[in-house]
């Protein structure tokens, strides 16, 4: 199972012909390494609606037919845009939704959420079960207590794809107590860097962590490819 990083919050996960794509943003991503059309994903994972995760959602969706998962508020919005035919998951945070390739549950984010259409919703962070590894994006999430109760019970976790660039989300120094409470094996560092507000330190970030927990830090540049 490989994890592609695509630039900002947007990963691709990849086992056999399962292509696994979350928080799509990429067209008006400076960071992005591909274009949306350049992608074929067979399913594709919300965290949240906010523009720089909703991203391309609906193009991709509708030229590739792949299957999306959102929580429901995102779900609906998304079955009017692509039609009653396309296969769409609406679970709620708890909520789990089993493939032939694995599952994928939803879990707390402490954040806020509309889409660019203003549909208002709760965000949410990704379990992700696939080729027998556990993967956890974290989705846009400040840090919050719980984080060690989503690491117990989805654990143990393989890699831990997680938000570090402050204003609008936790910043690196939340996030080392965060890769604590989460105890993943792996960190690959995300949301940072894309914009001004954003920029942090990758590298002290990984310092930090490997010195306060036992997970390694793994930073990608946008496009490297990471086996766990």
């Amino acid at each position: 199972m490989n994890i592609q990083f695509l630039g900002h919050s947007c990963f691709e996960l990849t086992e056999g012909d399962t292509r696994v794509l979350i928080d799509p943003f990429l067209t008006g991503n400076p960071k992005a390494p591909v274009a949306a059309d350049e992608l074929e994903p067979t399913h594709i994972l919300l965290t949240h609606g906010h523009a720089d995760h909703y991203g391309d959602v609906v193009d991709i969706a509708r030229r590739t037919g792949a299957a999306v998962v959102a929580i429901p508020e995102i779900a609906s919005e998304l079955q009017g845009e692509l039609g009653e035919g396309h296969e769409i998951h609406n679970p709620n945070l708890g909520g789990t939704v089993t493939f032939g390739w694995g599952w994928v549950k939803l879990v707390q984010a402490w954040h806020t959420g509309t889409t660019p259409k203003g549909t208002a919703h709760t965000p949410a962070g990704l379990v992700v079960h696939l080729g027998g590894k556990t993967i956890y994006h974290l989705g846009d999430t400040a840090l919050f207590s719980d984080l060690q109760l989503i690491g117990h019970r989805a654990g143990p976790i393989d890699v831990a794809l997680m938000c570090i660039g402050g204003h609008f989300t936790m910043d690196r120094h939340d996030a080392v107590l965060a890769a604590e409470f989460v105890g993943a094996r792996q960190v690959i560092p995300c949301h940072y860097d894309t914009f001004p507000p954003i920029e942090t330190d990758a590298a002290a970030f990984k310092e930090d962590v490997e010195r306060a927990t036992t997970s390694e830090v793994v930073i990608l540049q946008p496009g490297e490819t990471h086996t766990p």
